[in-house]
């Protein structure tokens, strides 16, 4: 069992699930080395001002100055793992990622580093060829195979997959998870789901550091040798994750079902396609809930939530206590004022607030509007301004 004299690698560490692990890693007494592409934004001066932690700015990949050259940083990777003996990876898009989970495998080999837990995702087409790949996750389970390639270090990894994030819901207008402001006071979240079929979610920022740190603690005899970690804690349809938002906020919140997920924000090409990937796939399940894939791509892995994550964290924040707690202080950081207004919600007659109604579908493509930029903000009254703490490219999805 490792003890909190241990160094733990993190990358991407000013992201949700590093953020959330550092802090619960370090207050216990780990030492952690953390690679952050900069110093920008409240998270990133947060993590670096931490106790225990040793910073390393730098990107993992540099776009390469000549065809055909190596853009990944292997001189600031190997620098990672110098003195660590745990790993925490969770890569993201920025760069090629595949390359750099590659590399960050290998080195791990090198610096014989004694469990690494990687953050993965499912390819939901090779569980079924007739479901498309969302390429930001197929590019995770391409490193996850890589990963399962090196007979020296499969017996010391963890795979995590983790589930939606309660922190992705935001009033501003970015894709998949605006719970838009109605002129009434209350929310409208537009999404392609099927509107009964259950979904894993998580608080990320809560709940994913005291889960990997108890995974660390209880070693790779129990979660070694690739075993894969369903994390999230409720499993809830859209319909059912709007009643538990409304209870939280003290307002309506409707579901309303629409095939094109509308983007009025510019945003990274990667994830462009990812969004445009999401469509296809949920449009499966459209008519006939059925249909629709599993979230993990796994039905058994689907069907372990949540008993395995209560088993490493019992302490977890639920959709509706992070609505009710953390929403509108997220949505206050990004300039945001609807909270202080006075309360719009109808409750009724067990005092619960009425939600989760589904809406007509909406087919019709619509142009896309370019007006915004992700990791920008509000400003006074409903102008876009220029800073959005909460809200920072480099912490996008990861």
């Amino acid at each position: 069992m490792p003890t909190p004299t241990k160094t733990i690698a993190v990358v991407n560490s000013s992201g949700r699930q590093a953020a959330s692990f550092i802090r619960v890693a370090v207050a216990v007494g780990y030492h952690v080395r953390a690679q952050l592409r900069n110093l920008d934004g409240i998270v990133a001066s947060e993590i670096s001002s931490l106790p225990n932690v040793t910073v390393l700015v730098g990107d993992l990949y540099t776009k390469p100055k000549l065809p055909g050259a190596e853009g990944v940083n292997h001189g600031l990777i190997e620098e990672l793992y110098k003195g660590a003996q745990l790993a925490f990876i969770n890569t993201t898009f920025w760069g090629d990622e595949v390359a750099i989970g590659c590399a960050l495998a290998d080195a791990a080999v090198k610096a014989n580093i004694e469990h690494y837990i990687y953050s993965s995702m499912p390819n939901h087409s090779l569980h079924n060829p007739t479901w498309p790949s969302l390429p930001l996750w197929s590019s995770k389970h391409t490193i996850e195979s890589y990963i399962r390639a090196l007979a020296t270090l499969l017996p010391k990894t963890t795979f995590l997959y983790t589930g939606i994030y309660n922190n992705n819901f935001t009033s501003l207008p970015y894709p998949l998870f605006c719970t838009e402001l109605q002129p009434d006071g209350s929310f409208t979240w537009t999404a392609p789901f099927h509107p009964d079929v259950k979904l894993p979610w998580l608080d990320a920022e809560h709940d994913v550091g005291p889960a990997v740190l108890q995974i660390f603690k209880d070693g790779v005899s129990t979660w070694g040798n690739g075993a894969r970690i369903p994390l999230a804690y409720e499993m809830l349809s859209p319909r059912e994750a709007c009643r538990v938002f409304a209870q939280g906020v003290r307002r309506p919140v409707r579901y309303r079902r629409a095939a094109k997920i509308e983007v009025k924000v510019k945003i990274p090409n990667g994830y462009r396609e990812q969004l445009v990937a999401l469509e296809e796939m949920y449009a499966l399940g459209a008519r006939d809930g059925g249909l629709q894939p599993p979230y993990f791509g796994d039905e058994g892995l689907e069907g372990r939530v949540p008993d395995v994550a209560m088993g490493l964290w019992e302490g977890c924040r639920g959709l509706e206590e992070y609505a009710r707690e953390v929403f509108p202080l997220e949505e206050a950081a990004n300039g945001l004022t609807w909270m202080n207004e006075a309360e719009e919600g109808n409750a009724d007659e067990e005092g619960e607030i009425q939600g989760g109604e589904e809406e007509k579908d909406e087919d019709d493509e619509e142009d896309e509007e370019e007006g915004l930029t992700m990791g920008g903000g509000v400003g006074s009254g409903t102008a876009m301004g220029d800073v959005t703490p909460a809200r920072k490219e480099e912490s996008w999805l990861a």
